[in-house]
């Protein structure tokens, strides 16, 4: 018996998926997924998945069709470094500053309490 599923998910106008659409080993070579764009160092950077890739899973119990969004490698940007992902130390100034000692106090101020640690158990007291 032949099989079929290189055929079955052929489909690179979009016209049977509503997106182009490929099976596992006809992927065109600018095309990557979100696993392999990480493995280069690149994330999609804002663009919509430019196709997808479909295969047969040979799980246990009936076959189920799964799916992977694929993205162009020629619009995708470098990842983020931890540098840009962090919070500069000068934003944070005014969180951890309490507005009754007017002191860095070195942690973010509990919502809650509005003021640092200190202030809050001298008002209680």
């Amino acid at each position: 018996m032949a099989r079929r599923t290189r055929t079955r998910f052929w489909d690179p106008s979009g016209n049977r998926y509503g997106i182009p659409t490929y099976p596992r080993k006809k992927i065109p070579p600018h095309l990557r997924t979100l696993r392999q764009l990480a493995a280069e160092g690149l994330r999609p950077g804002g663009q919509e998945p430019q196709a997808q890739v479909l295969w047969c899973s040979r799980l246990p119990g009936p076959p189920r069709v799964r799916a992977a969004y694929l993205y162009d490698v020629r619009f995708a940007l470098p990842k983020r470094s931890r540098r840009t992902r962090t919070t500069p130390p000068k934003v944070n100034t005014s969180r951890r500053t309490c507005s009754e000692c007017l002191t860095d106090v070195g942690y973010v101020l509990p919502r809650h309490l509005g003021v640092c640690l200190d202030c809050a158990e001298e008002a209680a007291a």
